[in-house]
């Protein structure tokens, strides 16, 4: 049951992760009227607050140890209303004062959930020993693809179910309510005490290794980030498949999620640096892929999303348990530390919309549109040829790190 809870507390924690801006260009744009560049300029401004907040969340849930049920509480109550606020309630002031007020609960309360997460993730486990990290991230990872899958289909299928132009309306409501039950059903999570931990501090940070690993992990982000803000585009704009958008997103997480069991017990039996170059160099294979096809080929984008889904599973695995194992080895409190780690994780989202979104626009290219070859072009190089050059950066980085910090 502690495993199943896992996973259920890490299903809610992926509806305000990737799905939100695998739908929020298009809610904002079609939705709420807002241009690219004005959806970016949010996105990057809350990562500003998050830049302050992030640490201090870390803070508070290392100083206030017995209060983690509470915490837990805030957060899934927090996404709650975010979610309302976002999707179910037309704007009452100006949509662009709304939208940022929304994203600024939802965002807020992510960060406190997940940094709450992964920072107890040897007291969840039971122990530090890399086995049981992995075992542990196995559930956590297959829980967060499953509740990414889910989120994001989730306005498609409410929108068939309830009518046309309410999907997104009921998607808010349906959000809140998973948040309130899963809450009530994983409290149990939160009464187990992590081990006394020594203070974090930059120097003990960098000293265990963890610096390379939060540099890694921001670069290896960024072309997950970049694919998943523009794959609704590439898709019904690039590829013109609109109808297939919704079975790609299930084809590429669901193979994520498949390959989260394999990818544990490979790396448990072969360690992390032999794993991690071979999945990177997949993800490679695939956008390189992607940037050759023409509209229409509905069959090999299928395998690409198979084999991408499949590199990100490997992603989601690997990194967070070797972070919080170096932790755990060397003796630092967790909570400050994923709290610069999911702002890490959060900034090359914000990063990737900030940077393309604009710069779609200015190539002249209109979601749903008629679209130029240029706009088209420049869509295409964003979404496939872009992620290929910072993989191969951060394979650059995996081949550097020392062995011990891959163990």
């Amino acid at each position: 049951m502690r495993y199943l809870n896992v996973s259920l507390f890490a299903m809610l924690l992926a509806a305000a992760g990737l799905p939100l801006y695998i739908h929020l260009p298009r809610f904002a744009t079609t939705e709420l009227g807002l241009s690219l560049s004005t959806v970016g300029v949010i996105l990057i401004g809350i990562r500003v607050l998050d830049f302050v907040q992030d640490p201090l969340i870390g803070r508070a849930i290392d100083r206030w140890r017995r209060s983690q049920q509470l915490f837990a509480w805030l957060a899934a109550l927090g996404m709650a209303a975010g979610f309302l606020m976002l999707f179910s309630v037309s704007p009452p002031i100006m949509p662009e004062i709304w939208l940022t007020l929304s994203l600024i609960i939802v965002f807020s309360a992510y960060s406190l959930g997940s940094i709450l997460f992964y920072g107890q993730s040897a007291a969840i486990a039971g122990s530090s020993a890399a086995r049981d990290m992995y075992r542990l991230a196995a559930f956590r990872e297959a829980g967060l693809i499953a509740g990414i899958i889910l989120a994001a289909i989730a306005p498609t299928g409410l929108a068939a179910f309830a009518g046309a132009g309410t999907g997104y309306t009921a998607f808010g409501y349906v959000l809140a309510g998973v948040a309130i039950v899963t809450a009530f059903q994983t409290r149990t999570l939160w009464r187990r005490a992590a081990s006394p931990e020594a203070p974090l501090t930059l120097a003990a940070l960098r000293n265990a290794g963890g610096l390379r690993l939060l540099l890694l992990a921001f670069v290896n982000s960024l072309p997950v980030a970049i694919t998943s803000t523009l794959f609704l585009f590439f898709v019904e704009d690039g590829l013109l498949l609109p109808d297939l958008s919704g079975p790609f997103l299930i084809l590429f997480f669901l193979a994520a999620g498949l390959s989260v069991p394999l990818w544990s017990r490979l790396v448990t039996a072969q360690g992390a640096r032999r794993i991690l170059i071979p999945a990177m160099s997949l993800a490679i294979i695939s956008f390189v892929g992607a940037a050759a096809l023409p509209p229409g080929a509905a069959w090999v984008f299928g395998l690409i999303c198979v084999a991408s889904g499949a590199a990100l599973g490997a992603d989601m695995v690997i990194l967070p348990a070797l972070f919080a194992t170096t932790l755990a080895r060397a003796g630092l409190q967790a909570g400050q530390a994923f709290g610069v780690w999911s702002f890490a994780a959060k900034s090359s989202l914000a990063l990737a919309a900030i940077l393309l979104l604009p710069a779609l626009e200015v190539s002249g290219f209109t979601p749903g549109g008629d679209n130029s070859r240029q706009a088209l072009t420049t869509l295409t190089a964003a979404y496939a040829i872009l992620p290929c050059l910072l993989k191969l950066i951060a394979i650059a980085l995996v081949l550097k790190l020392p062995q011990e910090d891959l163990s």
